[in-house]
């Protein structure tokens, strides 16, 4: 039961760190992609990355990328954004899979403990009866006991894998407004290269 009961905090740790760092406001606010199209539009492409900067979001961090790299080839701009994209969906997924692999662990650990119960359950049954009668009540009272880390292992399993589906689900959501953000960006950027005169050059 140890060992499990140190899986749900474990698990229950990951899950609370996640939710506040998957929060929208810290990884694609939505306001934000249309306040740097605005700017860039209007040429205005210092205070644009700036705004990125403010934010201190993924989806800043993502812009500004795309941003700083906007005199280059709209293929090589497209390359950054998938460079930059990536990393910040391996830090949106960052310690999910770990609680995935708790998920996966609990109820094998919760067997285990029933398994090594039902043996000294039957050890038990073994020594007794050569010394006369089996206790019916003492070997139903030993395989209960024994199936409470099943019960358990299960149960922070269920849990810990509803969790584990739902912060995938959230990081996925947050990896497409990155994916959308950077494509309208990048639409954006190439029209505004043609015009050397632009506040962008300066």
């Amino acid at each position: 039961m140890v060992p499990i009961g140190i899986g749900s905090v474990f698990a229950l740790a990951i899950f609370l760190e996640r939710m506040w760092a998957l929060q929208e406001s810290r990884i694609s606010p939505s306001w934000l992609t249309s306040s740097v199209l605005e700017k860039v539009r209007a040429g205005d492409v210092k205070s644009a990355r700036d705004t990125c900067l403010q934010s201190n979001t993924s989806l800043g961090r993502l812009l500004v990328a795309g941003i700083d790299a906007r005199r280059r080839p709209r293929d090589d701009v497209k390359e950054v954004f998938e460079e930059h994209g990536r990393r910040e969906v391996i830090r949106m997924e960052r310690y999910i899979e770990a609680l995935g692999t708790t998920a996966s662990i609990e109820p094998l650990m919760g067997l285990l403990g029933t398994v090594t119960g039902m043996i000294q359950v039957f050890q038990k049954v073994v020594a007794t009866s050569r010394e006369g009668a089996v206790d019916p009540g003492q070997l139903a009272n030993g395989i209960w006991q024994a199936l409470i880390t099943t019960a358990a292992g299960l149960s922070v399993a269920i849990v810990a894998f509803i969790g584990y589906r739902y912060l995938l689900s959230r990081a996925n959501r947050h990896a497409l407004k990155l994916e959308e953000g950077a494509a309208s960006l990048l639409e954006v950027l190439h029209p505004l290269r043609s015009h050397p005169d632009s506040k962008e050059d300066e």
